[in-house]
């Protein structure tokens, strides 16, 4: 019987050290790294742009594949969990733009900073958040992000801003935050996000103004998704250029549904923001695949045909991945591997973004202030008393 199970595991461990050659080798056999052409930028006050010859490693682009699935998994399921009514209030989804975050993000670094508008969940996963933490954030549990009291458009962590619920509103804070980076002197810069509903808002020329003004290591993007709630950019703006926008602001229109695209501007961006030639202003052409939030069909405005074109056409997922198999940079068995791996990671999350506990009553009011001694906050009512501890 011993010998038996002996010769067993002799085949077993010969089998798989074959596989693990076979393995070994066919990894070998990848292209380690590509050049590719990617679409020229427009331009607005500048003599030249971005490059339009890019090189992507092997490792980039499987961990671009990797986070842009994840994205779109995560906002997947948040859609489900809505419909089963288990998140609730406002839920805006980022399906459809993923190339926006994940390229800005290839181009800059953690220690920058990001402030965005309300649709928010890309950029936390991005900035470094976890999928688990953002579900629990969307349930409302006290594993969330921000301990479930911000929901899907407040959300934080370090060096990100949020997540904003006004429209607009994040553009002068993301001025802000570029101001204390000149002020500090640390070479650091602020990408400060909008959308074209917001591209028209007073308080986003004020900004520029201040900006430019003062230089500012500011990267002003406007992701121009087409819609503004459910209305067409055409029907909102007297002019749809909005890379042109801030006038004396230099400016570039990029295709947002390309991850080299955005990254390569964004890279050229941040170059000239660190070199202490910014503000610079850059649109995004992108699309969002549901509509403006979980309460807005998104057909109604917009015909299904629309939606489908976009999606066959140039779905930022399937124009990487088919990117890295003609160049032989990844096989399809490996793609969907990661595939399998982001599932399951988003169902784990989702499993614990159901059954973390809530936040109890008294942690209401924590965290008004940073490294304050405990204060009483006035409920409801004069009566009503709650604690609040940094």
């Amino acid at each position: 019987m011993l010998s038996v199970l002996s010769n067993v595991l002799r085949t077993c461990a010969q089998k798989n050290g074959a596989a693990a050659v076979v393995s070994a080798r066919a990894y070998a056999d990848f292209t380690t790294q590509a050049t590719f052409e990617i679409k020229k930028c427009d331009l607005h006050k500048l003599d030249e742009g971005p490059a339009t010859q890019v090189v992507m490693t092997r490792d980039e682009g499987l961990q671009y594949y990797r986070t842009m699935q994840t994205m779109r998994r995560m906002e997947l399921k948040a859609d489900q969990l809505y419909k089963q009514k288990i998140i609730r209030g406002f839920c805006h989804l980022y399906d459809g733009q993923e190339a926006c975050a994940v390229g800005i993000e290839a181009a800059i670094n953690l220690s920058d900073h990001l402030i965005t508008a309300y649709r928010a969940h890309g950029y936390t996963f991005t900035r470094g958040g976890t999928v688990k933490e953002i579900m629990a954030e969307l349930t409302g549990r006290r594993g969330g992000i921000t301990k479930g009291k911000g929901g899907s458009m407040h959300m934080y962590c370090k060096h990100f801003y949020g997540g904003n619920g006004i429209v607009g509103a994040q553009v002068p804070l993301g001025a802000g935050v570029a101001l204390a980076c000149n002020y500090l002197g640390n070479q650091q810069l602020c990408v400060c996000l909008y959308g074209d509903g917001a591209a028209n808002q007073g308080q986003i020329f004020e900004t520029y103004n201040m900006a430019a003004l003062w230089k500012l290591p500011i990267i002003f993007v406007c992701e121009n998704n087409r819609y503004g709630m459910g209305t067409s950019v055409e029907r909102a703006a007297a002019s749809t250029d909005y890379y042109k926008r801030g006038d004396y602001i230099p400016g570039l229109r990029v295709d947002g549904m390309d991850i080299l695209c955005v990254r390569e501007a964004t890279r050229f961006a941040a170059d000239m923001c660190r070199a202490g030639k910014g503000p610079v202003l850059m649109e995004l052409q992108t699309y969002r695949y549901h509509g403006h939030s979980m309460s807005d069909p998104g057909v109604s405005y917009r015909t299904r045909e629309e939606i489908k074109e976009v999606r066959s056409k140039s779905d930022p997922i399937s124009l990487l991945k088919d990117r890295m198999l003609s160049n032989n940079m990844a096989s399809v068995e490996e793609l969907k591997e990661i595939d399998v791996e982001v599932r399951k990671e988003i169902e784990d999350a989702a499993q614990f973004a159901t059954t973390d506990p809530e936040p109890p009553l008294e942690d209401l009011c924590n965290h008004i202030f940073h490294n304050d001694p405990p204060l009483e906050v006035r409920g409801t009512n004069p009566w009503t008393k709650l604690k609040s501890v940094s």
